[in-house]
């Protein structure tokens, strides 16, 4: 089982807003400032994209500069505070992962993860994980990475999003939305309410 990260293990929308508008409040002539609402329609695209949406009329480095401080302070934020995490989400990971390895593929910036990992003392449970962030690669391309270095012969993602969707069509493994997350999806190939459900779910798809 691959998973996205945001909206799908945790929620750190209301971490990120505050450290992100600590960033912007250093350059007040863009006049950006984010709420909660608007952090979590942010959620699921990489950080260029981020970059291009929340500051559209400035040139492609510089807009990347402040979302990189963003990304750099935001890191030490949650290092601090963590996020929240969905309910059951340790106690249904020790269950799947005495049976299937788990893994995790995320837009974020390289660290984020990790940062969750180390933060919330979860990393026993994942075999691996990758980030465009340090790949480079969209979010089907880091499917299809980690399932061809770990010798996957059958995966599944989890993720909350269109963009999560997109991503395992592209890498040609069946999508479960989560519909408890950030995003609105059309034609999942299952769909779970709440995270507890996914043992009984893994046993019907792998």
């Amino acid at each position: 089982l691959i998973f996205d990260l945001d909206g799908t293990l945790w929620d750190a929308t209301a971490q990120i807003t505050p450290s992100w508008n600590d960033v912007f409040a250093r350059y007040p002539e863009l006049g950006v400032k984010l709420d909660l609402t608007r952090t979590k329609s942010l959620m699921g695209k990489t950080m260029e994209e981020i970059a291009a949406v929340l500051f559209p009329t400035l040139a492609e480095k510089k807009r990347n500069g402040i979302i990189k401080e963003c990304c750099d302070f935001e890191i030490t934020y949650l290092e601090r505070y963590g996020g929240i995490l969905y309910p059951g989400l340790e106690e249904t990971l020790k269950v799947l992962s005495a049976d299937y390895q788990l893994f995790i593929v995320s837009n974020s910036q390289d660290g984020y993860v990790q940062t969750f990992l180390q933060r919330h003392e979860l990393g026993r449970y994942f075999a691996d994980i990758e980030m465009s962030g340090r790949t480079g690669l969209n979010k089907g391309g880091n499917i299809r990475l980690v399932v061809q270095r770990n010798g996957l012969d059958r995966a599944a993602y989890v993720g909350d999003t269109t963009g999560d969707q997109e991503g395992a069509r592209l890498a040609g493994i069946p999508f479960v939305w989560a519909k408890y997350g950030f995003g609105q999806v059309a034609n999942a190939d299952r769909e779970i309410e709440n995270f507890t459900e996914l043992p009984v779910l893994a046993r019907e798809l792998l």
